[in-house]
């Protein structure tokens, strides 16, 4: 999808994989080809550790640079930076890692509620979070999952129903675009919310959220869950998700529907345009600043 968005819009696309990863490197460091932007889809693997560290010795814009999405996927900081914006999340209580505290003391967790979750601060993809938790045991045992990283206890978020669907949203957002998604929790089953949808039952407040959390995260494309409560309060549930899910619905039935993938490839390669006419017109000021004498 990425590739038609770029062919249609004149942009060149270079995709770097397993298979043509040796050559790639070899063509970076020889100069032979040098791209102006790195979408980074590698999550994690380390085979491509020098294509990231090529990108940021030279310059080359990174979207969601790691610095930044590391920040805002700490999700015990930034689930207070939140609340000092004025965005509902659920109640929390962050612990220590295991690593560092083993044993921790038993603390009330009535706050919470029963049933109730544990995930942990950084790990994605669902990687450590224990659902319906009800003792203090389980808490314990919840957090060796993940070792090294802090815990989140939190308190499970009721929806209502509308028209038969859980009030349960998975929002993508590409460079200032937001596609909200009605989100079937126990199937993952993902259908776009309709502009109609969205007017008649007044779901505008999905993407206020979305675009709070743009703007205090920093990321170019990023994946948030909103989930709308009986007493019709908007709550931001799993604030950040980077190296997103990106799986086409047409060939996995808990992908993302096609449809909002293809919104996505054209705002990427938007993205990339107005990335490359900022980088030009800073150059031309530059030469322009050179050639008569003045500082640009």
């Amino acid at each position: 999808m990425v590739e038609s968005a770029c062919n249609t819009r004149g942009v060149s696309l270079w995709q770097v994989t397993p298979d043509n990863l040796l050559h790639a490197v070899r063509s970076l460091q020889s100069q032979e080809v040098m791209p102006a932007i790195l979408f980074d889809r590698g999550n994690d693997d380390l085979r491509f550790d020098p294509i990231r560290n090529w990108a940021q010795e030279n310059g080359i814009y990174y979207i969601n640079p790691p610095v930044v999405a590391f920040k805002a996927e700490q999700k015990d900081q930034f689930h207070h930076t939140l609340v000092e914006n004025g965005i509902h999340v659920p109640k929390t209580i962050v612990l220590p890692s295991f690593l560092d505290n083993h044993l921790l003391d038993p603390m009330d967790l009535s706050l919470l509620g029963i049933p109730f979750v544990a995930k942990p601060a950084y790990a994605g993809g669902g990687a450590g979070v224990a659902l319906n938790l009800s003792n203090w045991e389980q808490v314990l045992e919840a957090r060796i999952n993940v070792p090294n990283q802090r815990y989140l206890l939190q308190s499970n978020v009721k929806t209502r129903m509308i028209n038969g669907r859980q009030t349960w949203f998975r929002v993508y957002y590409c460079d200032g675009r937001i596609y909200p998604c009605w989100w079937e929790t126990d199937t993952h089953i993902a259908a776009p919310v309709t502009a109609y949808e969205e007017a008649r039952h007044g779901l505008g407040k999905i993407r206020d959220i979305t675009r709070v959390i743009a703007r205090l995260s920093g990321l170019d494309i990023f994946s948030t869950e909103i989930a709308l409560t009986p007493e019709d309060d908007f709550v931001a549930v799993d604030y950040i998700n980077d190296s997103i899910d990106l799986r086409a619905q047409s060939k996995a039935v808990d992908g993302v529907p096609d449809l909002v993938l293809w919104f996505i490839a054209y705002a990427l390669v938007g993205l990339v345009e107005r990335r490359r006419k900022s980088e030009k017109k800073t150059l031309s000021h530059e030469n322009h600043g050179e050639s008569d004498g003045k500082i640009s």
